[in-house]
């Protein structure tokens, strides 16, 4: 089962670290994919969640274990011209990323094509999580899952 921190998280949320191209590093090094969110102003990408807070290199990017969240148009526009693996989503039940997976919210129903996002939400203590039908779990928390 695929394991992907969310903004690079691994033992849960953390505001100064997530995002942080310095922690995703890490993560990546660890092993897991990390899902990132990217944006674009001014021809320069920035990965921030509620705003661009990190500049980095198109280089930074083009890692094929990220699993990259489009935050604004310009992004979206600059990774259609990519084989990066990303996604566009508000509060969708399910959104389809670049590489075919289904990402679904939160506690909705999976296929063995999925991405159970933040089990967490519905099953705090995470027990059985690792049987779930799915490809993979986004989470703040997938350093429990090992």
């Amino acid at each position: 089962m695929k394991l992907i921190a969310h903004r690079g998280l691994i033992n849960g949320p953390n505001k100064k670290l997530e995002n942080q191209p310095h922690n995703l590093k890490s993560t990546l090094n660890l092993g897991y994919d990390c899902e990132v969110d990217l944006w674009m102003f001014d021809n320069r990408l920035y990965l921030g969640h509620d705003g661009p807070q990190y500049n980095v290199t198109p280089d930074f990017i083009e890692n094929p274990k990220l699993w990259i969240h489009a935050k604004n148009l310009e992004a979206l526009n600059w990774l259609i011209r990519t084989e990066l693996n990303y996604f566009w989503h508000q509060n969708d039940d399910y959104t389809l990323t670049s590489h075919k997976f289904i990402w679904a919210y939160p506690g909705k129903e999976l296929t063995p094509h999925s991405i159970c996002v933040m089990p967490e939400w519905d099953n705090p203590s995470l027990e059985g999580v690792k049987e779930y039908n799915c490809y993979g779990i986004c989470s703040d928390y997938v350093g429990k899952l090992v």
